[in-house]
């Protein structure tokens, strides 16, 4: 009796007023000691409330009904379906949508109706997957800036790779905690390549220089980032990098040079095409023999055998391995004895582009180690 008059009422109520009386009644209807018949009155008038025209009277209903389990799944559809504000209300919030229900909001959804779906508690892992796949800029954002959403790790890749230029994504998503190394490394080489292009607008460095700059920046920032990973995830980031021809014998040496076997064992097992453990056994031969067989298979730098052999001998004395607990970064300690190598042959970087290499690394590594003492 209550609603009908309500909705006789309804129809020449100025909006404001209209607003009110719908939050009121919404509110109401959610309450778990509503009696059955009222309920049923109320089941059947909401969907003409929800018809309202007014944007404001949608999402006082919106509002009040979004966060209820028990509204009638059609209702809910209505609700979910209307533009603007009360829609998004519904999409970010009601319990009531299934996962099928979400993905077809997704795929037909404006940015902002997407961004409320990618900003949901508990987003489920498909959802987020296409997102990150057919999902507007601002609704990976959202979803990047998700903490309790279920992002796969090649969804994030997919984000990177559509907007991994934009600043403000980037940022949300080195800040993500499940970020694969490979998604990583290829947002950084985004922030290294426009720092670059910076720095030769401006005539800082000459364009081969800024270039040199920027390449060793990544390798340092990738070394270090394969650190913290577990070996699925080096492995990852290595075919990434593989497949993309950033693989470089200077990166792999960088490794060594950090004392991260890790990377280089899996980085030689890629590019030799033979399991990670025949490399490990191959590096361990302490002739040397089985490991100049396998330096020229995979192709490095006739003048680099000596000092990927000799940092190999230094790491395999120690007593420790990839420590985390070490200052990550070049090992001064790796590159002097490398160096010694070279010196006692009589090579300088006049002689072999590699020692000029090492020379510039030992600088940076005594500048690390000023910096941490």
């Amino acid at each position: 009796m209550i609603v009908r008059q309500f909705l006789e009422w309804a129809r020449t109520a100025p909006e404001d007023a209209r607003a009110k009386a719908v939050a009121a009644l919404a509110r109401a209807y959610v309450m778990p000691d509503l009696g059955a018949d009222d309920r049923a009155e109320m089941d059947a008038a909401l969907p003409e409330i929800a018809a309202d025209p007014s944007p404001l009277v949608q999402l006082e209903l919106a509002a009040a009904l979004s966060h209820h389990p028990l509204v009638p799944a059609d209702l809910v559809l209505q609700l979910a379906a209307l533009p603007g504000e009360a829609g998004e209300v519904v999409l970010a919030q009601s319990p009531v949508l299934n996962m099928r229900e979400l993905i077809g909001f997704c795929t037909s959804g404006t940015p902002a109706r997407q961004a409320a779906i990618a900003g949901r508690a508990e987003l489920p892992a498909p959802i987020a997957a296409v997102i990150a796949e057919v999902g507007s800029f601002d609704a990976c954002l959202a979803l990047a800036g998700n903490a309790t959403a279920d992002v796969p790790g090649f969804a994030l890749g997919h984000i990177v790779a559509r907007f991994g230029d934009v600043p403000e994504l980037r940022e949300a998503l080195l800040a993500h905690p499940d970020l694969p190394a490979a998604a990583h490394h290829a947002l950084i080489r985004a922030v290294a390549g426009t720092l670059s292009a910076f720095v030769e607008e401006r005539q800082w460095l000459a364009p081969g220089e800024a270039a040199r700059v920027t390449r060793e920046a990544c390798d340092q920032v990738t070394v270090t980032e394969a650190a913290r990973r577990q070996s699925e995830d080096v492995r990852a980031l290595v075919e990434s990098l593989q497949e993309r021809g950033e693989l470089t014998s200077a990166l792999v040496l960088r490794s060594l040079l950090c004392g991260q076997v890790r990377l280089f064992l899996e980085a030689v097992s890629v590019s030799a095409g033979i399991p990670v453990d025949h490399v490990a056994a191959l590096s361990a031969d302490r002739s040397g023999e089985a490991f100049d067989l396998l330096y020229d298979r995979i192709g490095l730098p006739a003048g680099a055998r000596i000092a990927f052999r000799t940092a190999l001998k230094v790491l395999q004395a120690e007593a420790y391995l990839d420590e985390l607990d070490e200052t990550p970064g070049l090992k001064q300690r790796i590159i002097d004895r490398v160096l010694a190598e070279y010196d006692a042959l009589g090579e300088g970087p006049e002689d072999n582009r590699v020692v000029g290499l090492l020379r510039r690394w030992q600088l940076e590594a005594r500048a690390q180690d000023a910096l941490a003492a």
